[in-house]
């Protein structure tokens, strides 16, 4: 269920013709990894960012290059802080059959009661360490924290591992907790 992205190859990689490859809403981009030599490409930046966007940053994308497919990840890219556009992307092959570490964003579904009496929201872990399979990475990983009170807390030993992947992260990890709120001092007035 990958989605595809097509790319073209680029064999003049002066910086004249890189600047040209991005003026024509293009991004030049590198492939790399499992049984494949690097292939220097380029792709739409407006489809990578959509693609990425729609299906997540773990999201397998077959990659089209000249004929030849390619089931990739977005591994790394960079952004001019300036003009907030995409520069540069890194793609790397996966072997489909073999397990790869990747953080998972964690979301948090539905109000808290302790947070209806008063109690403050705390999530100091935003994404989690998995270990999966390609095919098998979850776009997300949704906590429930209806049922929390005041003091409550979820940590990693209480999620339950999905069917297809392992949590990495340290089971006393603290992914959510209701605080006690602090006392606000009175002030008297005469």
């Amino acid at each position: 269920m990958a989605v595809v992205l097509q790319a073209n190859k680029r064999e003049d990689l002066t910086k004249s013709k890189t600047k040209e490859v991005r003026l024509a809403g293009g991004v030049p981009a590198v492939i790399y990894g499992y049984n494949v030599q690097p292939k220097t490409v380029a792709v739409d930046s407006i489809e990578l960012l959509k693609t990425v966007r729609d299906e997540g940053k773990n999201a397998i994308i077959s990659l089209k290059v000249d004929g030849e497919t390619f089931q990739v990840m977005l591994h790394e890219y960079q952004i001019d802080p300036l003009k907030d556009e995409l520069v540069h992307a890194d793609f790397y092959v996966v072997n489909m059959s073999e397990e790869m570490d990747v953080e998972v964003p964690l979301v948090l579904e539905g109000e808290a009661r302790g947070v209806k009496e008063g109690g403050v929201l705390q999530q100091p872990l935003y994404e989690l360490g998995v270990r999966a399979k390609p095919n098998d990475i979850p776009e997300q990983i949704t906590v429930d924290i209806s049922e929390l009170e005041v003091g409550d807390s979820i940590l990693v030993s209480d999620l339950k591992d999905g069917k297809n992947y392992e949590i990495l992260e340290d089971e006393a990890t603290t992914i959510v907790t209701i605080l006690v709120p602090d006392k606000e001092p009175v002030e008297e007035t005469e």
